[in-house]
Formats: structure tokens, C-alpha cells, sequence
């Protein structure tokens, strides 16, 4: 009965009130009509009208009825409709709550995914400011002639003393004129080899930053002064007739410089192979290294050749005595064979005396009288025969 049925302005308006004020105004109809007829007839339409108030009454209470029933029927159909928008309201929250944590979960997971990317940026920036700091200071080296000529004398002490043994090198080695090359290999002749490190980066670095053809015609004509003068340098210097070898090696730290000027200029690679200085990268002095060092061995092993000879000689006499050994050792062996033959040979003839002696039976013999002479051995044991001497 408290249920709302339309609302006016700020008021609500309820089924009870709404019957209430139905009710109210049929009196207030009822008392008007009374009134109106009571006025206007006389004592003879009494009955009438109390006949009419009596129908008016019921059709109040019909029309109480019928208000009485919509209010029901309005507040099944209200709570029908709070029950459904209750179910909507709960579906819709449930799928909003599903959407809200899957989005949630796809949100965690894109920051998870972001937060490991970020750091493998942030990996490869720390990277790459090390490698840009390292290029830097690499640059700031090559940038120093005796900072240049450092390295590459360091890259080359590098190869030698991973591919010779101690003894068989020198570095900053002084020869009889005074003279100091970055490093010598003692060949087998004793006559060292010299390798001295150059590095024409500059050159190099104006060659590749040529704007136009005469610019670099200019660096080429630079490169080419540059690398002739270190051959010349190295030819004057390092190659000492009988007392170091007839070649030197000129030892350039940088494949690309080298592939630049072998390929680039194979005027200047022919000059210095008649100045008989060989121009080698880092790659082509390991190879060199590993040669010298085959070579270093051939020469030991022929030094030791008279040694080798006696050790072989004397594992020749260790051979025969270990012969003369192995072959009394089989005689030994023979005899003990021979033994083990004789005493199995006993064994057999043992076994089959034990077995003769076992078939004979005593239990139907006749008792012997003690008038009787007693039989011999013999007569006894019919098979028994007398054994070897060597038995």
C-alpha cells in the first residue's frame, strides 16, 4: 500500500494515499448529493434516495476494491521490475568486475612487459655509453702519435709472446749500430729477424675524409710518402748484412689500414718487397709467428738428432734383453705346463682306482673257514696291476 505510484512535483504519491483521497472525495460527493436532495424533494423520494446512497456506497466499495487490487497488482509488478533491474544491475556489476580485472591483469602484465623492456634499454643505453666512451678513448689514443705507436707496439708483443717460447725473442732488442727495433726473432741461424710497428693512421683518416678527387689525390700522394718513408726507415736501420736477416717485416696493427693500402696501392706493397720489407697485418704476423715457431722446432729437432740416435740404439738393446726375458719366461711356463699335465694325469688314474675299488660288492660272499687259506691280494683284486715306477 506504500507503494509510489507517479510523482507530483516534490510530492510522491502513494496507493494509500491515493484510495484515502478517492474516498474522501465520494463522501464529500455523497454528503453534496444528500444535500442537493434533500433540498429540492420531498419525504417521498427518501427511499429513493437512500436506495441510491446505498448503491453509491457499494460502488465505493467496489471502486476501494479495484484500487485495493491495482495497488497489488502495481507493487507485484514494481517488485517484478526491482527484481529484474536488481538481476540487470548484478549482471552488469559482475561483467563490470570481470572487464575491470581482466583489464587490470592485461594492465600488469603491458607494465611487466614495459618494466623488462625499459630495462633491456636500459641495458643497451648503459652499453652503448660504455662502448661510446671506450671508441672515445680509443680515438683520444689514436690520436697521439706515441700514444698510436704504443698500441700497435702492444698488439704485436701480444702476438709474438702468445705464438714463441721465452728465449726465442726479444723485444727493444739493441743491434751493433746502436739501433733498437720493436722486436727481433732469433731464427735458428741466430740472425734476428726484425719487425718494427707502423701505424699511417693519419693518412688513413685524411684519405677517407676526402671531399673531392684533388683532395684525394693529395691524401693518396700523403699515404704513399708516409708508408715509403717507414719502409726506407726500417731497410737503413734493421737490415744489417750478416748479422740480422735478409727481410724485415713491417707490422701495420690495423686490417683495414692494411687492406687499404694492399689493395689501394700496390706500387707501394712492390717497392718495399724490393727493400725486402714485407708489410703484414695482425692476422698475417700470427701466421708468420706460427711458420717461425714450426721452423724453431725442425731446428731442435735435428740439433738433437746424435741424442735421438743414442736413445733409439739404447731402446734397441732394452728391446732384445726384454726378448731374452719374455722367452725364458715361456720356457718357465712350458715346464709348469708340463707339470700340471703330469699331476692331472695322476689325478685321472687316482679317480678311476676309487671308482674299480667301489663296484666291488661283499654282501653275498660266503664266510672264509679259519681251516681255510686266506687268498691273496691278487686273487682278491683280479684288475689291480702294479703301478709305474714313475707313478
Amino acid at each position: 500500500m506504500h507503494d509510489i505510484l507517479f510523482i507530483v512535483g516534490d510530492v510522491a504519491v502513494t496507493v494509500a494515499m491515493a484510495a484515502t483521497g478517492f474516498a474522501a472525495l465520494t463522501l464529500l460527493l455523497l454528503a453534496v448529493i444528500v444535500v442537493v436532495v434533500a433540498r429540492g424533494a420531498g419525504p417521498r423520494r427518501a427511499s429513493e434516495v437512500d436506495y441510491r446512497l446505498e448503491q453509491l456506497m457499494r460502488a465505493q466499495h467496489e471502486a476501494n476494491g479495484r484500487i485495493a487490487a491495482m495497488g497489488q497488482a502495481l507493487a507485484g509488478r514494481q517488485a517484478e521490475m526491482a527484481r529484474a533491474v536488481g538481476e540487470r544491475l548484478d549482471s552488469v556489476t559482475h561483467r563490470v568486475g570481470q572487464s575491470m580485472a581482466q583489464s587490470a591483469r592485461h594492465t600488469m602484465e603491458s607494465l611487466h612487459a614495459l618494466h623488462e623492456r625499459l630495462g633491456i634499454i636500459d641495458h643497451a643505453n648503459r652499453s652503448l655509453s660504455d662502448l661510446t666512451e671506450q671508441v672515445t678513448t680509443l680515438r683520444d689514443v689514436l690520436g697521439n702519435k706515441q700514444a698510436r705507436g704504443a698500441f700497435g707496439q702492444a698488439r704485436m708483443e701480444a702476438i709474438v709472446q702468445d705464438g714463441l717460447p721465452k728465449g726465442g725473442y726479444a723485444f727493444q732488442y739493441t743491434l751493433s749500430t746502436g739501433k733498437r727495433p720493436d722486436c727481433v726473432v732469433f731464427l735458428p741461424d741466430q740472425r734476428p729477424l726484425c719487425i718494427d710497428a707502423k701505424f699511417p693512421l693519419e693518412a688513413i683518416t685524411a684519405l677517407h675524409q676526402a671531399r673531392n678527387e684533388q683532395e684525394r689525390r693529395a691524401a693518396a700522394q700523403r699515404l704513399r710518402g708516409d708508408v715509403l718513408r717507414h719502409v726506407a726507415d726500417i731497410a737503413g736501420k734493421y737490415l744489417i748484412p750478416g748479422e740480422t736477416q735478409d727481410t724485415a717485416l713491417m707490422f701495420v696493427p690495423s686490417e683495414s689500414v692494411y687492406a687499404e693500402i694492399h689493395d689501394g696501392f700496390d706500387d707501394v706493397v712492390q717497392k718495399a718487397y724490393r727493400a725486402r720489407v714485407v708489410l703484414v697485418s695482425p692476422s698475417l704476423l700470427m701466421l708468420a709467428i706460427q711458420v717461425m715457431q714450426q721452423i724453431l722446432k725442425d731446428a731442435q729437432m735435428r740439433d738433437a738428432a746424435d741424442q735421438i740416435r743414442t736413445e733409439v740404439l739404447a731402446l734397441n738393446d732394452d728391446l732384445g734383453r726384454l726378448r731374452e726375458r719374455v722367452a725364458k719366461l715361456q720356457t718357465h711356463f712350458g715346464q709348469v705346463n708340463d707339470d700340471v699335465r703330469q699331476i692331472l694325469i695322476t689325478a685321472d688314474k687316482i679317480e678311476r682306482r676309487a671308482g674299480r675299488i667301489e663296484e666291488l660288492d661283499f654282501s653275498d660272499a660266503p664266510p672264509i673257514a679259519a681251516s681255510e687259506p686266506r687268498a691273496s691280494t691278487a686273487e682278491l683284486f683280479p684288475l689291480q696291476r702294479p703301478l709305474p715306477a714313475a707313478e
